[in-house]
C-alpha cells in the first residue's frame, strides 16, 4: 500500500513541479519537471526521511512499481509505431532508415575512439578497456520518451518532427547490434573467447523474433477490433492488448548451444502500433483517445525514472571524468552522424543543423543495455552502471530542453502550442 500512495505523491509531484516552472517562467519541458520531481521524491532526497509515502524510501521501494515503467515503455513504443505510416513514409521513410543507422554508427564509432585513448593516458587501473568498447556501444541509444514527450507536448510539426521519430525508432534496433558486437568483444578482452552465438546469432534473432511477434500481435488486434462497434470498446481492446504484448517479451525460449529467442518490448509493440495504424480503418480515432489515456502514465513513467538516478554517483571523481567525456562525445557524434547523413540524404538545411541535437536524450534503452553488461563482472559492471546513471542524469535533464530549443529554431513549434494557459489565445490569434 505504501508504494501505492508513493507513486500518487510521485505523480503529484511531478504535475506541481511543472506547475511550479510556468510560475518562475521556466520555459522548460514537462519531462525535465518530471524528471526533477523524482530526483527529489527518490531515496536519495525525501525518501531519506522514512515517512512511508511520503516518496520512495528506497530502491526496493521503487522496483515495487517497476511495472509501471514497463507498461509505459511498451506505450511509448506503441505510440512511435504510429510514425511508420505508409503514407508519411513515401517521404522520410529512406531517409530516415540511412541517417538513423549513420547517426547511430557515428556516436558509437566517436566514444570508442575517444575512450579507447583515454584508456591509455589513465591506464586500465582507471578506464579498463572492456568498459571503454562497451560505453561506445551504449552511445548510440537514444531515449524514445522524452523525445516523443517534447514533440507531443508542444505538437512539432514539420520535417525534422517527421525524419526524428522514426530515426529514434530505428535506434533501437540499431543500438541493440552495435551492443551486441562490442559486448562480445568486451567478453572476448575480459579472458573470454569471441562468441559467434552471442555476438551475432542472438541479436539477430531477437530483433527478427520481435518483428514476428509485433507483426502477429498487430494483425490479430486490427482483426478483432472488427468485432466492437464502439471505440471507447476498441480503445479498451487495444490497452489489453499492448500489455499484452509487454508481457510475452518477457518470455525466453533456450534453442540449446547457447542460442536463444528473446523479445525486445520496444521493437515488438512499434511493430504492433505500426501494422495496427496500417490497416485498422479505426487506428487514427484510437490513437487520439490513446493519448488522452496513456497521458499519466507517461507522467508517473519520467518521475519514475528520476527517482531511480542514483546522486552517489558524484561522490567518484573518476566516474564524474569519464562520465562528462562520454556525454560531450557521444554528441559529437550523433550531432556529426546526423548532419552526414543529412548531407548524403540531401535534407533540408534546418533539418541537417538541427536533427542531431534531438538525438542527445538518452534513458531507457541505454539502461537495458547496461543491465546487460553486468556480466563483465561486478567491478567494470559497477563502473559501466555508474557513468551510464550518471550520463542518464545529465541527458534526461538537459535532454528535453535541447530538443524543444531545436525544434523552436527549426521552426516546428508554434508560440503558445503545449501550454495550456495560452492555448485559447493562441487559437484565437489563429482566427
Amino acid at each position: 500500500m505504501s508504494a501505492l500512495l508513493a507513486t500518487a505523491f510521485a505523480l503529484f509531484a511531478g504535475l506541481m513541479m511543472t506547475r511550479l516552472f510556468k510560475v518562475m517562467h521556466l520555459k522548460l519541458p514537462d519531462v525535465t519537471a518530471f524528471l526533477i520531481a523524482g530526483v527529489l521524491v527518490g531515496p536519495f532526497v525525501i525518501g531519506k526521511i522514512g515517512v512511508p509515502g511520503l516518496g520512495f524510501n528506497s530502491m526496493e521501494e521503487l522496483s515495487q512499481v517497476g511495472i509501471l515503467s514497463s507498461a509505459a515503455l511498451g506505450f511509448i513504443a506503441f505510440d512511435i509505431g504510429n510514425e511508420f505510416r505508409m503514407s508519411q513514409l513515401k517521404n522520410t521513410g529512406k531517409s530516415a532508415v540511412v541517417i538513423g543507422i549513420i547517426q547511430s554508427v557515428a556516436a558509437t564509432i566517436v566514444v570508442d575512439i575517444v575512450l579507447v585513448a583515454l584508456h591509455f593516458i589513465l591506464g586500465p587501473e582507471v578506464l579498463p578497456l572492456p568498459v571503454a568498447i562497451v560505453l561506445g556501444a551504449i552511445a548510440s541509444a537514444t531515449a524514445p520518451a522524452a523525445t516523443l514527450m517534447v514533440v507531443r507536448q508542444y505538437k512539432a510539426k514539420g520535417p525534422l518532427t517527421d525524419l526524428l521519430l522514426p530515426i529514434v525508432a530505428l535506434d533501437d534496433a540499431v543500438g541493440l547490434i552495435v551492443f551486441a558486437v562490442s559486448y562480445g568483444i568486451a567478453q572476448a578482452m575480459n579472458g573470454g573467447e569471441l562468441n559467434v552465438v552471442s555476438v551475432a546469432v542472438n541479436p539477430l534473432l531477437e530483433i527478427i523474433f520481435s518483428l514476428i511477434l509485433g507483426s502477429l500481435m498487430g494483425g490479430l488486434l486490427t482483426l478483432l477490433e472488427k468485432l466492437f462497434f464502439s471505440n471507447s470498446n476498441r480503445l479498451s481492446l487495444t490497452i489489453a492488448f499492448v500489455l499484452m504484448t509487454i508481457a510475452l517479451t518477457g518470455i525466453e525460449i533456450p534453442l540449446g548451444g547457447g542460442v536463444k529467442i528473446s523479445f525486445s518490448t520496444l521493437l515488438v509493440c512499434m511493430m504492433l502500433g505500426t501494422v495496427f495504424c496500417n490497416f485498422s480503418e479505426y487506428s487514427e480515432d484510437i490513437m487520439k483517445r490513446s493519448t488522452k489515456w496513456t497521458a499519466p502514465l507517461y507522467a508517473v513513467f519520467f518521475v519514475i525514472s528520476g527517482a531511480q538516478l542514483e546522486l552517489s554517483v558524484f561522490a567518484y571523481p573518476a566516474i564524474l571524468l569519464i562520465g562528462v567525456v562520454y556525454i560531450l562525445f557521444r554528441c559529437v557524434g550523433k550531432y556529426s552522424g546526423a548532419a552526414v547523413g543529412c548531407s548524403l540524404m540531401k535534407s533540408e538545411p534546418k533539418v541537417k543543423k538541427y536533427l542531431g541535437i534531438t538525438l542527445f536524450p538518452q534513458a531507457g534503452v541505454a539502461l537495458g543495455m547496461v543491465v546487460s553488461s553486468q556480466g563483465l563482472g561486478e567491478e567494470m559492471g559497477g563502473m559501466i552502471r555508474n557513468i551510464i546513471l550518471f550520463s542518464v542524469l545529465i541527458y534526461e535533464l538537459v535532454g528535453p530542453l535541447l530538443t524543444k530549443m531545436a525544434l523552436e529554431k527549426a521552426g516546428e513549434i508554434e508560440e503558445g502550442k503545449g501550454d495550456a494557459q495560452n492555448r485559447s489565445r493562441f487559437e484565437k490569434k489563429k482566427i
